[in-house]
Parts: C-alpha cells; sequence; structure tokens
C-alpha cells in the first residue's frame, strides 16, 4: 500500500517538528532541547512507556499493539544530534546557533520516527511491541553503543532493530539498501613523527620530518595497493599535516599528520593496523626519525542482516515503487553498526532529492521524504507484527 492517508495529514505538523529541531541543533551527548521535546511529545502521543537519560540523553518509547500475543518487539532507530558546521542555506529557520546545524539531516530522522510513533499509538493496528530509540551522539560520539552499554537491548528485549538514513541524489521518497557490509568501519589515528630541526640551508645537519612525512604519506598508500586483496575495500586518507614551523627557512622539530581508515570486512580491518605501525615506524627510522601513534579504533563496519534485508525491502516496496536492494556500500561510517551487531536489522537509505550533500553548510533535509519514511517505519511494524 501507498503513503498511509493519517501520515499524509500529519506531514505538515512534523515539517514543524523537523523544522523546529533544525533551528535549535545541539551536539554530540548535549542534546537535552532535542530529547526533552522528543520524550514530551511521546508522552503526549500516549506511548505505554517513555524513559529518559538511556546512553546519557537517549530516550526509549514504548508502543504495544492491540495484542501481544505473538511477543516479537521491534527497534526503530532515529538519530538527534547536529554538527559543528556554519550553516548557509538561507531557510527562514535556519540555525540560531552559530557553528551548529543539521547538516546530516538528524532532525529529518528524529522528526520521521516521531511521526511514525504517532501513527502506531493512535492505531495500535499490530500484534506486539514497538520500541521507538532516539539517540544521541551518533556523528563521534557513539552514542549508540551508550545506549547499547545502557542495557537498550536487554532491558526492552529488543529482538530487531532497524534504521533509516537519507540519501541525497535518490530521489525523494525511493528506498535503497544491501545485504551485508552496507557502511564501513572508521578509524582514526594521529602520528607525531620527531626530527631534529635546523637551517634550511644545511639540512645535512638536521632529521627532516617533513621530508620524513611525505615518505610515511606515500608507504601508507601501500597498504591498499600491496598489502590487502585487491578485491576487497580499503582507503587510507592522510587529512592533515602540521609543523612546528611556520617559517620559510626552518626545517621543523616534528610533523603531526592525521588522518582516518576505512574498510568494509572486519578481517581486512584487523589486518590494516599492524601493517600501519609497521610503515609509520619504520620509515621513520630509516630517515633516523621517530614516530609517536594513536591509533583508535571507531565505529565497526555497518553489516545488514539477509532476512531482516528481505524484510527491509518488502516493507520498502509497499510504500514505493523505486526499490534498490544492490544499492552500493559506501565507505561513510555510521553508529548503527553498534545494534546491529547485538540484534538482526537492516539499515536502508531514503531519497532526499537533489539537495546538497551530507555534512555540506547548505545541506537541508527535504520535507517532502517524510511521509515515505513515517510509512517505511509504520509498514514495518505492521508487516512484522500483523494484527491477529
Amino acid at each position: 500500500m501507498p503513503i498511509r492517508n493519517r501520515i499524509a495529514e500529519l506531514q505538515t505538523e512534523i515539517a514543524g517538528w523537523r523544522q523546529d529541531f533544525h533551528r535549535h541543533p545541539e551536539l554530540l551527548y548535549e542534546v537535552h532541547r532535542t530529547a526533552g521535546k522528543v520524550a514530551e511529545k511521546l508522552r503526549g502521543f500516549g506511548c505505554d512507556e517513555v524513559t529518559e537519560g538511556i546512553g546519557r540523553t537517549g530516550v526509549v518509547a514504548v508502543i504495544k499493539g492491540k495484542t501481544d500475543t505473538k511477543g516479537r518487539v521491534i527497534g526503530l532507530r532515529a538519530d538527534m544530534d547536529a554538527l559543528p558546521i556554519n550553516e548557509i542555506t538561507g531557510v527562514d529557520y535556519a540555525s540560531e546557533t552559530p557553528g551548529m546545524m543539521h547538516a546530516c539531516g538528524h532532525d529529518g530522522h528524529t522528526a520521521i520516527l516521531l511521526g511514525a510513533a504517532k501513527y502506531l499509538a493512535e492505531t495500535r493496528n499490530f500484534d506486539g511491541t514497538a520500541v521507538v530509540i532516539f539517540q544521541p551522539a551518533e556523528e563521534g560520539g557513539a552514542g549508540g553503543l551508550a545506549m547499547c552499554e545502557d542495557g537498550l537491548m536487554d532491558r526492552w528485549n529488543i529482538q530487531e532493530v532497524y534504521g533509516l538514513h537519507n540519501a541525497p541524489g535518490l530521489p525523494v521518497g525511493t528506498f535503497a539498501m544491501r545485504k551485508g557490509p552496507t557502511l564501513a568501519s572508521a578509524d582514526q589515528f594521529d602520528i607525531t613523527i620527531r626530527g631534529k630541526g635546523g637551517h634550511a640551508a644545511r639540512p645535512q645537519l638536521a632529521i627532516d620530518p617533513v621530508v620524513t612525512a611525505g615518505h610515511v604519506i606515500v608507504a601508507l598508500q601501500t597498504i591498499a595497493s600491496r598489502n590487502i586483496d585487491p578485491v576487497k575495500e580499503v582507503v587510507v586518507s592522510i587529512c592533515t599535516l602540521k609543523s612546528d614551523s611556520e617559517t620559510h627557512n626552518v626545517i621543523p622539530m616534528s610533523v603531526k599528520l592525521r588522518g582516518t581508515i576505512r574498510t568494509l570486512d572486519p578481517e581486512v580491518r584487523e589486518q590494516v593496523e599492524p601493517r600501519f605501525r609497521a610503515i609509520v615506524e619504520n620509515t621513520c627510522a630509516a630517515f633516523g626519525a621517530t614516530a609517536e601513534i594513536d591509533y583508535e579504533r571507531g565505529y565497526p563496519v555497518t553489516v545488514n542482516h539477509d532476512e531482516n534485508t528481505d524484510f527491509a525491502a518488502e516493507a520498502a516496496r509497499a510504500v514505493s515503487t523505486e526499490v534498490n536492494t544492490n544499492f552500493p556500500p559506501r565507505l561513510g561510517g555510521e553508529d548503527f553498526a553498534y545494534m546491529l551487531e547485538r540484534r538482526p536489522g537492516c539499515y536502508i537509505s531514503l531519497g532526499n532529492g537533489d539537495s546538497a550533500p551530507l555534512h555540506h553548510p547548505e545541506y537541508n533535509f527535504n520535507d517532502d521524504a517524510i511521509p515515505a519514511g513515517c510509512s517505511w517505519f509504520a509498514e514495518m511494524v505492521e508487516r512484522r507484527m500483523p494484527a491477529a
């Protein structure tokens, strides 16, 4: 069936919630206003249980169906946090907080799940329990992990978990997904290369950390080209290079490099770190320099479970005529991966139309995508837990 009539009726109201969240962005775990508004609305909808403070500032609500004879419990998740970016969209509801904006559409995800919760609490046309999960700190803070470690899955007996993310470039209201790895692990590193500073005109008396850094940067690219199976993906990106000197004629004492490593295979992820360390340390040693490495494991690979992806696609087809089930994997990271490590489920993409890309100061969530997103969440519950 297409977009539900009740959800279509609610679109203007839901868009109003979204634009309010957009106007008042909050970062990481400091989503106190957003979480408070979410909890207030969930209680107003008549949810059976609303709990705040899960994973520090997350919100969880329970909506029971007309009957509970089957006992199935499905989790539906949205993220709430914004990004430290100055907005330049020019919309009349633009961020009122300098240096912060919803540049990834989490305002839209939150509003969509609220809309689905309102519909499900009104209709309760299912047999089982829907648990709606509003998560802080997706943007680098591992809020999904914090919620899991705070007992999310066991406390509410969640058996399956599902989520969505808007996708600029996909037509509005269409869906895309794939089985298996869909988003990458996201590790990061800081390298400090220490040499011996000196006068630029007498390099023979110095140990140049800049030249050393150049060789380290090039050598690290051989991880992808010579150490990992060519049919498997890995990206090693050096994103910053900074020395302790800004003068034309001084060889610095040290250089700092910072970057990220992305993979789509947990085994490849395990291969990369020791090779990374060996290349950095030995290349530096060859030039007489030393290296300090801070290598931090970030979000794991986001892996969709086969059966649950089939079900998510079935529900999407009930909402939209355009559903791509072979969407290419991407090397962005997502902490929904922690939830999928603990329970089977699926993470899908919802078309946002021809918008600016994610994490861009001109990005804006497309409110026309709201009905499809809400209807997919509702379809997931009603189709997976049909009323007796």
